[in-house]
């Protein structure tokens, strides 16, 4: 099977893109169980942010190692090439994890799932005005409309109450709207730089950012690395170079709004991984619901009704329609 067909054929992209998504949905249950064992308060951001740059910079290496060894390519890039991956660095690892750690610190876990789930109505929004063959269509909104019920059904308790804080919310907002266009740039660019290449790259100079920050910020012999820190860690890196490579390849062969619905299922994952790995979390019937509604919401995005393309000219239909 031909890298193209493999990244945009039906079963093999949904198969890829799910198991982008089960992995990162997988570090909400592997960031609580890192946090205790090395006794990291909630409140300690800094301490958080230089744990994400140790996660990416050795995500960076396993990707530079793996093109190296294993597919043979070098990892060199032309002069022409390092600003576009620098800027992707800075705002997809940097800045985005920054805000989205502030943001979560200082928000509800409801919420941050929630609000970390615009990213996927800002890409299709996006990609709507960025590119002719991706445009908002009936069966997407029915699929917008179910995965964005499914995320409320697993975050619904009797609790949840609308309160909003610029460093809480307000991040979270913003750090879904920067998820959104670098999801857009990475397609861009992926015509001209290979995506295993973006992928390392732009964590490797990103995390220099975030281990900048957080040591100069983080009382360093105060964190613990035991051995099973040491093995988190080294898991947190293999599912960021993973799913990372993965969502950026499937980028480059496919729709942007089509793979981003899929996004709709890691806080869905991240629920179940930690109902089994977390003693204090439990599989509700809310979890089941939402479940089943991201299942039908990605099958509608995925379909071929033909309906209605919003933001454009609405085309007559009576009779008397001229051509």
């Amino acid at each position: 099977m031909s890298k193209n067909k493999l990244f945009s054929s039906n079963p093999s992209k949904t198969l890829l893109v799910i198991l982008a998504c089960i992995l990162w949905g997988s570090a909400f249950p592997l960031l609580k169980i890192t946090y205790k064992e090395m006794n990291i308060p909630a409140s300690d951001m800094s301490a958080k942010i230089f744990l994400a740059g140790i996660r990416f910079f050795m995500a960076s290496i396993l990707i530079f190692l793996f093109s190296t060894i294993v597919i043979k390519k070098s990892i060199k890039i032309k002069k022409n090439k390092f600003l576009p991956l620098l800027g992707l660095g800075i705002f997809q690892t940097s800045i985005n994890y920054f805000l989205f750690y502030t943001g979560v610190g200082n928000s509800s876990g409801i919420k941050a799932s929630i609000i970390g789930s615009l990213s996927v109505f800002f890409v299709i929004v996006l990609a709507h005005f960025l590119y002719s063959n991706d445009r908002i269509n009936f069966s997407k909104v029915i699929g917008l409309i179910l995965g964005f019920l499914g995320i409320i059904s697993v975050n619904w308790t009797s609790s949840f109450q609308f309160t909003f804080s610029f460093k809480g919310e307000g991040f979270l907002v913003i750090s879904s709207f920067i998820t959104a266009c670098c999801t857009l740039y990475s397609k861009h660019i992926s015509k001209k730089i290979n995506t295993i290449l973006i992928t390392g790259w732009q964590m490797f100079l990103g995390s220099l950012f975030l281990l900048f920050i957080g040591y100069t910020n983080t009382s360093i012999n105060a964190l613990v690395f035991t051995p099973k820190v040491i093995i988190l860690i080294i898991y947190s890196a293999f599912l960021s170079a993973t799913a990372f490579s993965i969502w950026f390849t499937l980028l480059k062969y496919n729709k942007a709004s089509e793979i981003a619905l899929y996004k709709f299922t890691v806080p869905i994952s991240g629920s179940i991984l930690s109902s089994i790995f977390l003693p204090t979390e439990k599989f509700t019937f809310h979890i089941t619901l939402g479940l089943a509604l991201v299942a039908i919401g990605i099958i509608f995005v995925n379909s071929n009704i033909k309906s209605i393309c919003f933001f454009k000219k609405q085309h007559k239909l009576q009779n008397g329609y001229k051509k």
